[in-house]
């Protein structure tokens, strides 16, 4: 990061030591399932459904079992009713599937969408070890995915954040026109994915096609799932009447907000974004957070997983 802009930090890009300070706000993020009130699509709340459930034995079936847990191969080898018992896992699996394609890097107010998901991801992180859960992730920019494997500790977190501060994406050589690719992530995901695990997806999920969807929906069956769609309001609404210059770091773009058809129909393609992903939740019982770039990152987890915190907590994306 030596080529970075210090004053910059915070903003366009994210150091190590930073995300690593965020540790000291674990206790205010945790995620038990018995504390956790979360939003799917809109204003409908619902618990986690808890850890993971661990094939223990098989037992004699008895009066009142539940059928569904019927163990069909030990009955058909002994000809007589047998079902499975389970026990809780006493270590979660947490996921944090962390998008940084070229659309993340990118903000007029706050901080960069990269540098929020970053720590927002961070959060979650130290959330996980404290609560002595495994922490595994999947960082990706078009074809370039870096897989962490669920690990328990301070130092799966540790490892975790080097690997996301270091990722190339934060290159300012890298490429500005890569394809998203969101399918490939997604499908790599439900293959590290074990059942019963917590899964945060952050990112600003532009350009999701059907097969990530399907993906993600597939996730949904077995998994608890936290969409975290992070953007900036320039996204969702123009300013009003003025000449602005937009650039992806090669190509400059004019863009005039004084035409009202022009916002209008700009206004309506975010909110049609946004309703398609709150359907997604809503339909699959996906947890939906919405965090925008001149958001306090640790109050918006907080009241999107509807978590109470005391006052003087405020934790500021932007410098």
């Amino acid at each position: 990061m030596s080529d970075k802009d210090p004053q910059a930090e915070g903003i366009t890009w994210i150091s190590p030591q930073s995300l690593i300070q965020l540790r000291l706000l674990a206790a205010k993020l945790p995620l038990n399932s018995s504390k956790i009130h979360a939003r799917q699509g809109g204003a409908y709340l619902s618990s986690f459904k808890g850890r993971g459930m661990e094939f223990d034995e098989s037992r004699m079936y008895m009066p009142g079992d539940d059928i569904r847990s019927m163990d069909w191969k030990v009955t058909a080898r002994t000809n007589q009713p047998h079902t499975k018992v389970f026990r809780e896992e006493r270590e979660r699996p947490v996921l944090l599937w962390l998008d940084l394609n070229p659309s993340m890097f990118f903000a007029t107010r706050g901080a960069f969408k990269s540098v929020l998901a970053a720590q927002a991801a961070s959060l979650l992180a130290w959330s996980t070890v404290s609560g002595n859960d495994r922490l595994g992730a999947l960082v990706f920019a078009g074809d370039q995915h870096t897989e962490i494997r669920p690990k328990r500790g301070k130092a799966a977190a540790l490892d975790f954040i080097r690997r996301t501060c270091g990722h190339s994406a934060w290159d300012k050589t890298s490429e500005p026109h890569q394809a998203r690719n969101m399918n490939l992530a997604a499908s790599r995901l439900r293959k590290v994915v074990k059942p019963g695990s917590l899964i945060f997806l952050i990112s600003d999920f532009r350009e999701m096609d059907e097969q990530a969807k399907s993906h993600i929906i597939n996730l949904s069956r077995h998994n608890n799932l936290v969409l975290l769609h992070i953007y900036d309001p320039f996204e969702a609404s123009l300013p009003i009447s003025g000449q602005y210059k937009v650039s992806d770091g090669i190509n400059d773009v004019s863009i005039n907000t004084g035409n009202k058809k022009l916002r209008s129909a700009y206004h309506s393609r975010f909110e049609q974004h946004q309703e398609n992903l709150i359907k997604l939740c809503r339909q699959h019982r996906i947890h939906w957070i919405p965090i925008s770039t001149e958001d306090d990152v640790l109050e918006s987890l907080q009241k999107g997983l509807g978590i109470r915190d005391s006052k003087n907590n405020q934790f500021r994306a932007s410098k």
